[in-house]
């Protein structure tokens, strides 16, 4: 027996130094970068500052310390500070209670006053005016509609596929170039979203009809059949996420227009679900607060993405706050980058947290009003409604079917330009990556960064951030990039967990022809259950079980966990035929739980605690999967 050992520890310290490196490289490999701009890097924002925007100045947020979070004071003492003020003060919305953010209402002289007097308060966090943002100001410019009959017109081009794709029946399909222009008909033979939920904070989002103080409000006919969960208005007009204005439902129908119902349009993951949430009224305009509040709400309420196709002039910690929890919680965050033509992403697109989209036009040029910077991500089509440079007869926007600006009785198909409609291409090829098991912030933005196609060949450029996105390329690289990662992991597993049973002698038993039909049979299981649970072929089994339930996702710790393989041991063991597939089950899913724990692209449903938790979760598991798979495989060899 010492013999034995002897022969086998140097193969299993190779293994375990071999593992140790690969685990090593995945995790600096797969490390977050982000160049946005932090919550604490952000400068509070004055009334001064506001009142130089042109805004009013008449209100201020107040974002008080936390006691319940060890960071001082009392509930007494914050309710104190409050009456001392001497002004009108309110909860700032939704979240107003449990972040302890107020909403201070005075002139102008008073706040800035109040700003002044208050600076190094203990149990103040921060005040900063209460800016008011708005839709990008070329999200609307030069729009236009199609004819009563919608027809393509005889110079319509439409590419010839070159590999398989997706045609959708919709009869204006042909005239969204922008579609083809980042392979979403390609991308639609791996995947159309089913599982994502896209959360869409702007002016809310036409999808039922409402008859409400005198407004006929009407759902637009090509979003029927699209399910839309938890809606809600936080900014005055319309209820329920309603859209009294337009902008926010064009946005919607590029996430998820109905498609191939024969009607109108397509949109990119058009399987997925719809929030709509209204932060913007109907003049375009909404609050910092009203805002960050939509944003922790999304993320307490499933949302896997949010898009926000709007902007302003100034940071805003409390934003900013709102957008790092968001991505803590599991959301990627996906916002324009503004029209201002200028060297300098706006914000909320430049927080860190934010994937950050510039606009290109149908030559995959940056568009003329599109800004740029070191804190952009990628590029993706916005259109420019003033040119018809594909010759089709209508302009080169981003066409899709909303409502009559300002009218919500009333719905057409229209072309809108802008960052605005840059930003839910990104969000919509963000819910087909999610439809595919990766719902970590960290790894959708890379893959989203890894598959862009830059014009110039570059990694990186402040024009462009990677480059143009591609929903194709991101498909695949969400199912199968992790491919070889997680073998990688089963072979040197099955090195550490299954060495000196015999696995290893069927190999060269193979090479001199004396294998026994048993020994295949162990053989081809122990493949064939590696390959299944690691997700060799297709989508790893785990996952593969949670597109298929409706009560339990992809990331469920049920399926990432080791129960699975435990139950299919209890119920197959006593088949000795399959103890080699049964071994292979619980390899491989062992490698599947350790490629999560190390790399994560997958954050777990029902765990409580954040990502540490969910990596503590998945590498107890694999251990458990990994001693499963040798007691296995010790009771299999032992029956040849």
């Amino acid at each position: 027996m010492q013999n034995n050992n002897s022969v086998h520890s140097p193969r299993l310290a190779l293994a375990a130094s071999a593992l140790f490196g690969l685990s090593c490289l995945l995790a600096w490999q797969h490390a977050e970068e982000d160049t946005g701009v932090s919550a604490e890097q952000i400068e509070q924002t004055t009334i001064e500052q506001e009142l130089a925007e042109g805004q009013d100045g008449r209100q201020l947020l107040l974002d008080l310390v936390e006691p319940e979070d060890g960071e001082g004071g009392s509930e007494a003492e914050l309710e104190q500070l409050v009456r001392s003020l001497g002004l009108r003060a309110e909860p700032a919305g939704f979240y107003s209670e449990t972040e302890h953010l107020w909403r201070v209402y005075g002139t102008p002289e008073q706040l800035a006053a109040l700003q002044r007097e208050r600076a190094g308060d203990p149990l103040i966090e921060g005040m900063e005016a209460d800016v008011t943002y708005s839709l990008p100001s070329a999200a609307l410019g030069g729009w236009s509609t199609l004819d009563a009959d919608g027809q393509t017109g005889d110079d319509a081009e439409i590419n010839k596929p070159s590999r398989p794709r997706f045609a959708p029946n919709d009869p204006m399909y042909p005239l969204q170039w922008h579609l083809d222009a980042i392979n979403t008909p390609e991308a639609w033979m791996h995947t159309r979203g089913r599982t994502a939920t896209v959360a869409v904070i702007d002016t809310g989002v036409a999808y039922k009809d409402l008859d409400y103080k005198g407004v006929h409000a009407k759902a637009v006919p090509d979003l029927a059949g699209v399910e839309m969960v938890h809606g809600k208005s936080f900014a005055n007009g319309l209820p329920d996420g309603l859209d009294d204005h337009a902008h926010g439902t064009h946005v919607t129908g590029t996430i998820a227009q109905a498609t191939d119902n024969k009607v109108g349009v397509a949109g990119i993951a058009h399987r997925a679900k719809i929030m709509p949430l209204k932060v913007l009224a109907a003049n375009g305009g909404g609050s910092v607060a009203d805002i960050a509040n939509a944003i922790r709400y999304a993320a307490d309420n499933g949302a896997d993405v949010i898009n926000m196709s709007l902007g302003g002039p100034l940071p805003s910690r409390v934003m900013a706050k709102a957008v790092e929890y968001a991505h803590d919680k599991g959301v990627t965050v996906i916002c324009a980058a503004g029209n201002e033509q200028r060297s300098r992403v706006s914000y909320p697109a430049a927080y860190e947290g934010s994937v950050a989209v510039a606009a290109t036009d149908f030559e995959g040029k940056r568009s003329f009003y599109s800004n740029w910077g070191k804190q952009l991500d990628i590029s993706a089509p916005g259109g420019d409604t003033r040119s018809d440079k594909n010759r089709d007869g209508h302009p080169d926007g981003v066409l899709q079917n909303t409502i009559a600006i300002g009218d919500p009785s009333r719905n057409d198909y229209m072309w809108f330009q802008g960052t605005s409609m840059a930003a839910p291409h990104a969000a919509g090829v963000a819910g087909l990556i999610v439809a595919q098991g990766v719902n970590n912030p960290k790894e959708v933005e890379r893959i989203l960064k890894q598959t862009a196609v830059h014009p110039n060949n570059k990694e990186w450029d402040k024009e462009y951030g990677a480059g143009i996105i591609d929903a194709e390329a991101a498909a695949i690289a969400a199912r199968s990039s992790y491919r070889g990662e997680r073998l990688g992991f089963a072979g040197l597993l099955g090195l550490l967990g299954l060495g000196g049973l015999g696995f290893a002698g069927l190999g060269a038993q193979a090479m001199t022809g004396t294998l026994r039909r048993r020994q295949v049979t162990t053989g081809v299981g122990l493949v064939a259950g590696v390959g299944l649970a690691a997700g060799a072929l297709t989508m790893p089994a785990a996952y593969m079980l949670g597109t298929v339930t409706t009560t339990v996702g992809i990331g469920s710790g049920l399926f990432l966990s080791a129960l699975l393989p435990v139950l299919l041991t209890l119920l197959l063991l006593q088949r000795k035929s399959l103890r080699g597939f049964l071994t292979g089950v619980s390899l491989g899913w062992s490698a599947l739980l350790l490629h999560g724990a190390v790399v994560l692209p997958t954050l777990l449903e029902g765990i409580p605690g954040g990502a540490g938790w969910d990596r503590a979760w998945l590498g107890v598991n694999a251990l458990l999967c990994l001693w499963l798979a040798r007691r296995v495989g010790r009771a299999g060899t032992q029956a040849e």
